[in-house]
């Protein structure tokens, strides 16, 4: 029985520092063989100029170069048709929208085993449209002066931008966690609720059980007997775990 043959990809590495392009030509050289470099570039107008002959599969590409940001360079193009992994130094906001856009980045200097997981998940959603998820972080990074109100969850078959005060509450299972949303549908995505929790808490979410974060303005009442738990509006019942009670009524006080 013949074997089916394996997918190659085409890669372009676009950012201003000639070592961070030899560290990521080396490691792809090392751990990605089924990567091919397809051409390079130092910054925005020499990447814009490569991107309009050449067609890459996947694109590493730095977010602030000398003559502009990664975002200058995308604003040139008609379409985003290839997957992008952005490169950045270590910058708090930044990394905090690359999580509410559910993109994947890579902080220099870059990780080898960093870059194989970028990979690893590149291989294997490299067919979903993510061009939603570029105008989210896009507008993120330059409005973050404004309150976070859109999430990009990143399923199995799509990715969907939802809105944070329609997500009455998130439920774990495992590595996955699902999204209980304000018209009934639900979205399974498969990142653990810390990392959600870590993202939402500052939106009006509560972590009240380890396998329930809730968004606050959907609680209707706590119920302290047969072992405490939450009724929501939607009627949903949610467990309070023994360690949380205190904290829960503490929050629950404070609204």
């Amino acid at each position: 029985m013949m074997q089916s043959k394996k997918e190659n990809y085409k890669a372009i590495i676009i950012d201003d520092n000639e070592q961070a392009r030899n560290t990521i030509k080396q490691d792809l050289a090392e751990y990605a063989e089924d990567i091919e470099i397809i051409g390079e570039a130092e910054g925005v107008v020499a990447g814009a100029k490569l991107l309009k002959n050449k067609q890459p599969d996947i694109l590493f590409l730095d977010i602030q170069m000398q003559d502009g940001s990664g975002f200058d360079l995308l604003d040139l193009l008609p379409s985003i048709p290839f997957k992008i992994i952005f490169i950045t130094a270590s910058d708090a906001h930044a990394i905090k929208a690359f999580r509410y856009a559910a993109i994947d980045y890579l902080l220099k200097p870059i990780d080898p085993d960093e870059l194989e997981q970028a990979l690893k998940k590149f291989r294997s959603t490299s067919k979903l449209n993510e061009a939603p998820k570029y105008e989210l972080l896009n507008d993120r990074l330059k409005n973050h002066d404004r309150p976070n109100e859109r999430l990009a969850l990143h399923s199995q078959d799509k990715i969907q931008i939802v809105a944070i005060a329609e997500i009455i509450r998130c439920e774990s299972s495992g590595n996955y966690t699902t999204f209980f949303m304000a018209n009934g549908t639900q979205v399974s995505v498969t990142k653990t609720l810390k990392d959600y929790e870590d993202l939402l808490v500052d939106a009006g979410f509560f972590r009240v059980h380890q396998s329930h974060l809730v968004n606050v303005k959907y609680i209707q009442e706590y119920v302290k007997v047969e072992g405490g738990h939450l009724v929501l509006k939607d009627r949903t019942i949610i467990p309070v775990s023994v360690r949380k009670k205190a904290e829960v009524v503490k929050m629950l006080d404070g609204l």
